[in-house]
């Protein structure tokens, strides 16, 4: 299986650390590595020429940058920042390309995950699955809360258990609902988060753009005439642009017939970090005994439950302060309760219309 680590996102909700030029998977939240270099580290065990990197035109010199030895030509480098459905769409061409029947999986950069074994044993168990069935497989997680930052994905019966890795049938996705069907949700028990790990065959990807999103595909065709042709990045960047910017949950899952696809539960301690308090709650091990997470030069004085990230050079000090999320980098300082954390993106709203410098 081809594995495709998707490092192209913005992560906005985690401003001011990511930004345009720097986004979440190029920053260390979690470690002293990056999103990005954490990911790939969870696959180093797989062949060199199995690895491939998805990001757009602007951050391709980041993720060079980043892991200077990574093979050149495994950076599949999307023409533009245009959501994932165009995305997703020209990776599937790419790979198809190198061989069609290979099955690939994507994979998002930007996620915590406790129990790698755990992890890799279900990426692997799915790739004997989709030689077996024909099916896509993705990746859902069982909820907590209801997030309406997320997908949801409906399951039905458990239809088998492989090497300790469980597929149930698949019923529906309804991306990012409202706070009140979230809650319906979360309440049935028969709906999980949708973790954004597809995997299929490139042959199969594009078999799907070509029933659900045809303009998509047509794009997608024109864009294989010319890679095999002419081959002009003038002429793909061209065509690339004319494609929908749309998510692939809105362009292709909502509107799959549920008997091609197939849901693994992913049981081996996921997490999506897009914002604060979430990035705060997986941390926890390493917060001290007031349940602090700090990074760089903290004082904190009857101090509690709060994430700060500092820099050196410069202290942040507290006193009496609880459930806070304080950021401070070169040009920006962030200070919310944890608890408004997912609010953070309106500030990006009124960035744009101020000043994009911050953004």
């Amino acid at each position: 299986m081809k594995i495709v680590i998707l490092a192209g996102g913005s992560g906005s909700r985690l401003w001011p650390m990511s930004r345009s030029d720097i986004p979440k998977q190029f920053c260390r939240l979690t470690s002293e590595k990056t999103m990005l270099e954490e990911t790939l580290d969870r696959f180093k065990d797989y062949p060199a020429d199995k690895k491939f990197i998805a990001t757009t035109a602007s951050l391709a010199e980041k993720v060079k940058e980043i892991l200077p030895d990574f093979p050149l030509e495994n950076i599949i480098i999307e023409p533009e920042r245009r959501d994932t459905a165009p995305a997703m769409g020209f990776n599937a061409l790419k790979l198809s390309l190198l061989d069609p029947d290979e099955p690939m999986a994507f994979i998002p950069s930007d996620h915590y995950i406790a129990r790698v074994d755990d992890f890799l044993k279900s990426i692997a168990t799915a790739e004997e699955v989709i030689k077996q069935t024909g099916k896509l497989l993705d990746i859902a997680i069982f909820p907590t809360e209801p997030n309406t930052a997320l997908g949801y994905t409906k399951i039905g019966q458990l239809l088998e258990e492989k090497n300790g890795v469980k597929f149930y049938e698949f019923l529906g996705h309804t991306e990012k609902p409202d706070f009140k069907t979230a809650q319906k949700y979360l309440k049935s028990g028969n709906y999980l988060w949708h973790a954004n790990y597809y995997m299929w065959t490139p042959r199969k990807f594009l078999e799907a753009y070509e029933k659900y999103t045809p303009q998509t595909f047509t794009i997608l065709q024109a864009i294989k005439e010319e890679l095999q042709g002419k081959n002009r990045p003038e002429k793909i960047r061209e065509l690339y642009g004319q494609m929908e910017k749309i998510s692939i949950d809105y362009a292709i899952t909502e509107k799959i017939d549920p008997k091609d696809m197939l849901i693994i539960k992913g049981e081996f301690g996921w997490k999506d970090i897009g914002t604060w308090d979430t990035l705060h709650e997986n941390l926890l091990s390493q917060a001290d005994e007031r349940r602090n997470l700090t990074k760089g030069e903290c004082l904190n004085l009857d101090t509690s439950g709060s994430l700060i990230y500092g820099r050196r050079g410069k202290i942040i000090a507290t006193i009496g302060v609880d459930d806070l999320v304080i950021v401070d980098t070169d040009n920006a300082l962030l200070v919310c309760p944890k608890a408004r954390a997912q609010e953070v993106k309106e500030i990006i709203k009124e960035l744009k219309k101020k000043d994009e410098k911050y953004i």
